[in-house]
């Protein structure tokens, strides 16, 4: 199972949201790019950064940002945020060098752009999955879509996807534990590889979330707020 720490990108700066809430915000560093690197001395070598301004406008915000942070760590970079068109699609793959882009919104409202994507870059796409109550939210988590998460999680396994970030949005930041059988559910009834984000608060809660068979977790606040050790948890799984 791979960690992937997370960077979250609000007008510049590295914060996190209480349940996807833009008017509850913490900043946790003024620099993301000497965050990517802490990650990095850690051990990481992906890094989850999301563009939160552009998840909710559709417009890339803090595009430069991710692009020196893929180009001057070397770490992986799995990104989404406000990708919604093959433009800034192949920005980020060919002239960013992100390693793989999540596409959400774009995913439920454009399913032509998504194939595409997909038959285009193949492993380089994910499907972020955000949900609240089994739903799939959109625009930065600001709607919602109508559409169960597990039943949109078998569509696009239909259409070519292989990996997916599955968002269990009401335990995102709430530091108590993941949705283990939501994520297992997803993991079984798909067949895709999920990584899980949404809830860790502990180094017991990674090992927890290993228990549902994903292939990754997204962990950010519980880093931040020193409740888990990403050093040892990387030597450990």
């Amino acid at each position: 199972m791979i960690i992937l720490p997370a960077v979250d990108l609000l007008g510049g700066k590295c914060v996190r949201l209480l349940k996807g809430d833009y008017n509850k915000v913490t900043v946790y560093n003024d620099d993301p790019l000497e965050q990517a690197w802490q990650f990095k001395e850690a051990g990481a070598e992906w890094i989850h950064v999301v563009d939160l301004d552009a998840a909710k406008s559709g417009v890339p915000t803090n595009h430069e940002i991710i692009r020196a942070i893929a180009e001057k760590t070397g770490l992986k970079v799995d990104t989404g945020g406000g990708i919604r068109n093959m433009d800034t699609l192949r920005r980020w793959i060919e002239d960013y060098g992100v390693s793989r882009c999540v596409l959400g919104t774009a995913a439920v409202k454009d399913r032509a752009f998504t194939e595409k994507a997909i038959e285009m870059f193949e492993e380089k796409i994910a499907i972020g999955i955000d949900a609240k109550d089994g739903e799939v939210a959109v625009d930065g988590w600001t709607a919602g879509s109508g559409i169960d998460a597990v039943e949109f999680g078998q569509i696009m396994k239909s259409i070519g996807a292989k990996t997916v970030v599955f968002t269990d949005i009401a335990r995102d930041g709430m530091l108590t534990g993941p949705a283990v059988e939501s994520t297992k559910l997803m993991v079984e009834k798909t067949g895709l590889d999920v990584i899980a984000s949404g809830g860790i608060g502990s180094d017991e809660d990674i090992m927890n979330i290993k228990t549902s068979g994903c292939a990754g977790v997204i962990v950010g606040k519980a880093i931040y707020e020193g409740k888990v050790d990403l050093k040892a948890c990387l030597q450990s799984v």
